[in-house]
Formats: C-alpha cells, sequence, structure tokens
C-alpha cells in the first residue's frame, strides 16, 4: 500500500480539502475508488469501525483491506476541520465539495471513472449532498445513519421544532474548531461553561450562549434554530434530498439505520425514493439499536438479545460486507445482487431483569425484499374520554380534555430516537418515569404520566401479539388559549407488572411532535385563534415492534419533550425568541365530530 497523506484537493472557490490517499501495491492501476468525506478528523478511527470483537479499526487497517481488494481508499477532512482549509459551517459547503473533490478524483491516472462512497452519520450527510449534484464517477454509496432526505423534518427541526442535539453537538465540536485546537484559552473557556446550566436558560441568543468563545459555531447553530419556516433556506442540497430526488444518479445504494437513530425517517424516504426512481440494486438494514452502534445488543435499559447485533448475524461483520457491496458494485460482476431488506422486530422477550439491569425485550431479525413488509395494514384506534385507546369510534357529542402547558417546567425527555444529546440528554429506550439522572426530571422516579401536563391513553391488554411494523400517525383534534403551542405524541409498550417490576415497565417504542403554527402549512405559519377546534397531524418516526398478548398499547400526549426539542413559549413569537412566554391551557378533542386517533401500520403475526 502506497500513501498519500495530505494532498490538498482545491475547491471551486480556491479553498484545499486534506485528503489521505491510500493507492494499491505493486500495480499502477487504474482501480475503482472508496472515499469517506468526514468533520471527525480522517487520522483517527471512526466510531463506525467498533466491531463485535472488541476491534476497533484505524483507518490504516480499513485502507489496508480497501487496498488489498484492488480499490483506492480516500480519507478527507471536511472544509473548516482540522487539516483542511476555510470556515466550517454545518452541512451546506457538503454538496459542492463533494462534487469537486469526485470531479478531481476522476482526473487522476490511478483512477478508473468508478467511486463509492462510505461512512456514518456527518459522513452519510456528505455523501447523499454530492449526490444530489450528481457529481461524476459516483457509483456506489453505503449510508450508514444519515444522509438528510429534509432536515427541517429530520435532523435540524421536526414538526416545526428546533432539534437541541444541534446544540450539544456544536458545543462538543467547537471544542476541536481550528479555533480551539490553535488556543488553549479558547478550548479552556468552553470546557468551563457549565452546558447543563445554559439549557436552562434558552433560547440562547447571540454572545450569550456556551458557544460565544467560537463565534462561527454560534452563528451557524443559532441560524439554524431562527429559520422556523420552511423556506429557502432548507432547499439547499446538502439538507434536502427531496427537493434533488429526481437529479439522484441509479445506483447500488446500501442503506443503514436504527430504530431509536436519529434518522428513521430520512432512511426510509431516502430507500423509498431510489427505489422508485431507478432500477439499481437497493440494500436496506434497519436494526433495535442507538445511533451507529450496530455491535450493541441493547438501547437504553432495554436488551434486545444476542441476535439484535449486526456482526455474525445480518452479515459476517461491517466491514465484510461493505468490501462484498464494493465489489458487487464497482468491480465487472456476473450478476446483479437481489434486493434485500433486513429489519430487526423488537419484542418477544421474556421482560425480565437481566444480569445487566436492563429488561429482556427480545427480538428477531425479518427478511424480506421490500419495505414497509408485505401484508402490511392500517389500524385505527381512538382516544376516548375514558383514557382508552379502541377501535370503537367515538359517539360523546362534546368529550375533551385539558391540561396546563407551562414552557417553565416542560414535560422531560426520557430516551427516545436521537443522538448527539451528551452530556446533557441521551436517546434509546426507558421505564417513563422521572428519574433522577434525566435532564429536567422531578426525580422522585414518578410514574411520566402520571403528570397533570401528560394525557395518556391505552388499550385494554392486548388478547394476542400485535405486530407494529411502519409508519405511525397521530390525528389530533385540538383547541388552546394561546396563539401558537406544541403538541407531542409518544407510543409506548406497557410491560404488566412482575416480580422484577413490580409497577411494570412502560417502553417507549417511538414520539414526534407538531407546532401548531405549522398544522396547515410548513411555509406560511397561521396562528392559532384561541378557543376554535382545529386538527394537528403528529407523525413519529416508523418502527417494528411486537406488542406481547398481555401488554397495552399506550400513547401519551402533551406540549413539550425537553431538552429532545426546544420549548414553544406559546407566545407565538419567532422560533429562537421567548422574551414573553405564556401559560397555555391546551385541550384534546375527543367526540364523535372531533375523533383524534392513532394509526398504526400492522402486519399479522401469520405472515412473518
Amino acid at each position: 500500500m502506497h500513501t498519500l497523506h495530505n494532498q490538498m484537493v482545491p475547491m471551486r472557490d480556491g479553498i484545499h480539502l486534506a485528503t489521505d490517499i491510500y493507492l494499491p501495491a505493486g500495480s499502477d492501476g487504474p482501480f475503482p475508488v472508496v472515499i469517506e468525506r468526514t468533520p471527525y478528523d480522517k487520522s483517527k478511527p471512526s466510531r463506525s469501525e467498533k466491531q463485535l470483537d472488541g476491534q476497533h479499526l484505524s483507518r490504516e487497517q480499513m485502507a489496508a483491506r480497501l487496498t488489498e481488494r484492488g480499490f483506492v481508499a480516500i480519507f478527507q477532512d471536511c472544509r473548516g476541520r482540522y487539516a483542511s482549509e476555510g470556515l466550517f459551517t454545518k452541512y451546506t459547503a457538503e454538496g459542492e465539495d463533494g462534487f469537486d473533490t469526485l470531479a478531481w478524483i476522476v482526473r487522476q491516472p490511478w483512477c478508473n471513472g468508478k467511486i463509492g462512497s462510505m461512512g456514518l452519520s456527518y459522513a452519510a450527510h456528505t455523501q447523499l449532498a454530492m449526490a444530489c449534484l450528481h457529481p461524476p464517477g459516483l457509483s456506489s454509496m453505503v449510508l450508514d445513519s444519515g444522509g438528510f432526505a429534509n432536515a427541517y423534518q429530520c435532523g435540524i427541526r421536526q414538526g416545526g421544532a428546533f432539534e437541541l442535539k444541534q446544540a450539544t453537538w456544536a458545543f462538543r465540536q467547537a471544542k476541536e474548531s481550528p479555533a480551539a485546537l490553535a488556543d488553549p484559552h479558547i478550548r479552556q473557556a468552553l470546557e468551563h461553561e457549565d452546558i447543563d446550566q445554559w439549557f436552562t436558560r434558552m433560547p440562547w441568543q447571540p454572545g450569550q450562549s456556551p458557544l460565544r468563545h467560537v463565534p462561527e459555531y454560534e452563528a451557524y447553530l443559532l441560524d439554524q434554530w431562527a429559520q422556523g419556516d420552511f423556506s429557502d433556506y432548507w432547499r439547499k442540497s446538502g439538507i434536502y434530498a427531496e427537493g434533488h430526488y429526481s437529479r439522484l444518479p441509479d445506483i447500488p445504494v446500501l442503506f443503514m439505520s436504527s430504530w431509536y437513530d436519529a434518522y428513521v425517517s430520512s432512511t426510509l424516504a431516502n430507500y423509498n425514493a431510489f427505489e422508485h426512481n431507478g432500477t439499481a440494486n437497493l440494500r436496506l438494514v434497519m436494526g433495535p439499536w442507538l445511533h451507529g452502534d450496530r455491535n450493541i445488543s441493547h438501547s437504553g435499559d432495554v436488551e434486545f438479545g444476542p441476535q439484535a447485533v449486526f456482526d455474525g448475524q445480518v452479515d459476517r461483520d461491517w466491514l465484510s460486507c461493505r468490501l462484498a457491496w464494493f465489489e458487487q458494485s464497482l468491480k465487472p460482476s456476473p450478476q446483479p445482487a437481489k434486493a434485500r431488506v433486513d429489519v430487526f422486530l423488537m419484542g418477544g422477550g421474556n421482560g425480565k431483569r437481566d444480569h445487566n439491569g436492563r429488561l429482556q425485550h427480545g427480538g428477531r431479525w425479518l427478511q424480506s425484499t421490500q419495505w414497509p413488509l408485505p401484508g402490511s395494514q392500517a389500524l385505527t384506534l381512538y382516544l376516548n374520554a375514558q383514557t382508552q385507546l379502541t377501535q370503537s369510534a367515538p359517539s360523546d357529542l362534546d368529550a375533551h380534555m385539558s391540561y396546563i402547558a407551562d414552557p417553565a417546567h416542560p414535560v422531560p425527555t426520557i430516551g427516545g430516537a436521537l443522538t448527539s444529546g451528551a452530556p446533557v440528554f441521551v436517546g434509546g429506550a426507558f421505564d417513563q418515569r422521572e428519574r433522577a439522572d434525566f435532564f429536567g426530571t422531578r426525580g422522585d422516579n414518578s410514574p411520566l404520566n402520571e403528570r397533570e401536563d401528560v394525557l395518556s391513553f391505552q388499550t385494554e391488554p392486548l388478547d394476542e401479539d400485535l405486530i407494529v411494523a411502519g409508519s405511525v400517525q397521530i390525528e389530533l383534534w385540538i383547541d388552546s388559549n394561546a396563539p401558537d403551542t406544541d403538541f407531542t405524541a409518544k407510543l409506548v409498550d406497557v410491560y404488566p407488572p412482575s416480580i422484577d417490576y413490580p409497577d411494570g415497565f412502560a417502553m417507549n417504542i417511538t414520539d414526534g411532535i407538531r407546532r401548531c403554527r405549522y398544522r396547515e402549512s410548513w411555509e406560511q405559519p397561521t396562528l392559532l385563534t384561541p378557543g376554535e377546534r382545529v386538527k394537528v397531524l403528529i407523525e413519529p418516526f416508523a418502527t417494528c415492534n411486537l406488542f406481547k398478548r398481555g401488554h397495552r398499547v399506550r400513547l401519551d400526549i402533551a406540549s413539550s419533550n425537553f431538552p429532545r426539542f426546544d420549548v414553544n413559549p406559546n407566545s407565538g413569537e419567532p422560533s429562537g425568541q421567548a422574551s414573553h412566554p405564556r401559560v397555555a391551557r391546551n385541550t384534546v378533542h375527543l367526540s364523535q365530530g372531533a375523533a383524534s386517533c392513532l394509526r398504526l401500520t400492522v402486519v399479522p403475526a401469520a405472515l412473518l
């Protein structure tokens, strides 16, 4: 293997990006190329390369495996990160920089014109961003837990609310910015900031945030936060593949994500778009993990069992899987691979506490050629005034339930499909209780759904297993005395009481949010008229869970989920502004003419 370190590849604006190139030994080529573009330091091991056996592969080990198979391996620092020139502005330059990098690669004598891309999280975002511009040479992708279909709806904002993982990510990565690496005083100033305390002082303003020591990071974060309406700001290729789907190359793509990842809806939307638009081979893998943790069989306080890992279950290991993928898609092949879908069906375990103190929820892999799964059906469950979920539509003429939503005391986040919240909040599956180790809770371990600002509805204990596999929607008829407010919805798998869990275990499955000003349009917000009844649609991430016989399906409705999402001040003020927060009285209607309901995608157990 012959290595070229820190080759400075020119971009269209004169900025140069540091690029490490690993060439196969003993031959002049030309060869197919595999590239990863990352903001996390191309010289350090990627967290994506942690294997089940405990080995953490270095970039050099990765490159050696690729070059042994006749590929050129390339790792590049994103603009403004580590050895690359320029100013880092999260996401916005990745399309053009990726295009320019590939255009440079195909002109090199060692490239045969075929390029594959790979990478986890941000390194998946960089891939799809450049794919939207149809760069020369791009012939295959491995999109691992990322790639924005529409960052306004998944990744930066969701349902009109702002995802505060952007704030924790910016805070951590500012410590690795060129400014902080060059000036120990800046790094020290960041280290001395109390991020938990800052989260009690939101929304942040210019010069009044823990990021003020690195102004460019503060500027891009607050800009994202302020962009509440869906405008041209959100239509950039780097964060809005939906607007470029018709231009995407018809190439093989391997999609990877997981039910407690922050990019479930992006992954499934992108998979469906490539499937609809093209004929090339696609593969989809959806595990039960947290973001990128494909070889960790638990999520939060829930264990899915030894089958839940990737290595040895879905494929031999993740690197072998990608090598085979690139062999198939970048080299002449006798026959194209068949479409394949591997999804993990959570649930079916014994429900006991394991030796690590986790609930044994269990699960198994399902193989198919399509998503949604064959035989999928719709199931509608109605919310009623008796706090039930039932298939019978309500007959009451004026049933409703109300609660007080106070921005100063938001409902705390207890896990979920999220990432990058450290050190303030974490994702995963947890018993929905106000534990002391979760930010913003009362710390008394009381059930979250017993709060006065949470409405909770549930089925009777199930007579038979119920498999929910696909999209989830909640249609609420609401009114409020505030000009704007949020509604959140959380789907919960409720275990009955047992020896290990005398009070049962309420496991969060998926959740979502909707800012009411965007109930009719993302582009043109409409404030509420106090007391006027309107319809609000909440769309949590899709899931794949077996609600076991004897369990209950529960739906919790509230008006905040903090610190996962920013808190609505209920005042109608612009996004990121809360000079005059107010308490709101929010009402959910449960009547014949305003039937609030939960819509699930289910698959008969007999078909699986």
